[in-house]
Parts: structure tokens; sequence; C-alpha cells
């Protein structure tokens, strides 16, 4: 595994869980998004995975429509008892989710290390 494209998002695979990276400070060009939705739909239709771990740790700016990729990628895991969590999001961030209430949804972890270990033993 491991597939990197021009806009910047790496998936690859850490035991079994996935770990998508975004590579990118900012993402919220509308084509890059969609080009990362079709990256990430396509990955899912063809692995079937149940844990993915989306690290932000490069990320300090992203549009609204991430967190819409967010949900598309978590309504498509829990299809099969999948989850999809969130890993490095910096404060500002994460603000999003809370004002969103989407903090509720997703599970933070704080880098990817600990976020790969809690979804490699649940």
């Amino acid at each position: 595994m491991g597939v990197s494209d021009k806009w910047g998002v790496e998936i690859s695979g850490e035991g079994n869980v996935t770990v998508v990276s975004y590579k990118a400070a900012t993402v919220s060009n509308v084509e890059e998004i969609l080009a990362i939705s079709k990256q990430i739909s396509e990955f899912i239709e063809a692995n079937h995975p149940s844990r993915i771990i989306v690290d932000f740790e490069k990320v300090k700016f992203f549009s609204s429509m991430v967190l819409g990729l967010l949900l598309d990628m978590r309504a498509k895991l829990k299809a099969c008892n999948g989850e999809v969590v969130v890993s490095a999001i910096n404060p500002q961030l994460y603000r999003v989710f809370k004002i969103t209430n989407l903090d509720k949804v997703f599970r933070f972890f704080p880098d990817r290390e600990s976020a790969v270990e809690a979804m490699s033993t649940g």
C-alpha cells in the first residue's frame, strides 16, 4: 500500500489500520478536495478498511468541504462497523469540530502513533 497523488494526500497501511495523511498545509481548493474524495472513495471500495485514521498533522487550514469528506468516509465505514478517527489536529481546526458538534461524532488523538495504537488494539 502507499498511494500518493499530486494533491498531497497519502494513504498507507500500518498493521490493520489505514492512515490518510494530508501533506499540504492548506486544503481548500474545491478541485483538490473532490480529487481527494474520489481517491479515498476508490480506496475504500477496493480495500474495505474497517479502521481509518485521518492525520491532520501538517494541516493549518481546511475548508468546510473537508468535514463533508470526513462524514462521507464515516458513513461508508459505519455501514460495515468501521470507524474513522482524527489525529494531530491543531487547536484552531479542532474548534471547527466543536462548533459543529462533530467533536462528539469522531474520536481524536494527539498524534498518529497514539491513534494507530488505539485503533490496532480496539
